[in-house]
């Protein structure tokens, strides 16, 4: 059975799990961070799923490839704002969100490789 929809893909429900996360626990940052970390985090993890959804409309296996790359360097950018937050706010749990990237992470590689 084909799939019809991005939608039905589990990678992209999985980061639409973590876009929510993200959301969860930047809005306990501190509104200083409202511009800068929260913005950044935010957006990253947006651009998960929006990527993996542009590049399966795309019916095109190369530019399909080319935008679960990004999704995937989304990904390693978010990572990186994680690390920076964790180091400013060592008291927030990001536990939840690095596991989802994690898997995320590891079903976009398996994605790709399978292209």
């Amino acid at each position: 059975m084909a799939i019809k929809s991005y939608k039905e893909l589990i990678v992209w429900q999985k980061a639409i799990d973590l876009v929510r996360e993200i959301y969860v626990i930047t809005g306990n940052l501190p509104k200083i961070e409202l511009f800068t970390l929260v913005s950044q985090m935010r957006r990253a993890a947006i651009s998960i799923p929006s990527n993996i959804a542009e590049g399966f409309n795309r019916r095109n296996t190369k530019e399909y490839r080319q935008f679960l790359h990004v999704s995937y360097g989304s990904g390693s950018e978010l990572e990186t704002q994680i690390i920076i937050t964790k180091s400013i706010y060592p008291g927030f749990n990001f536990t939840k969100c690095e596991n989802l990237l994690s898997e995320v992470q590891r079903m976009l590689n398996v994605l790709i490789s399978r292209l």
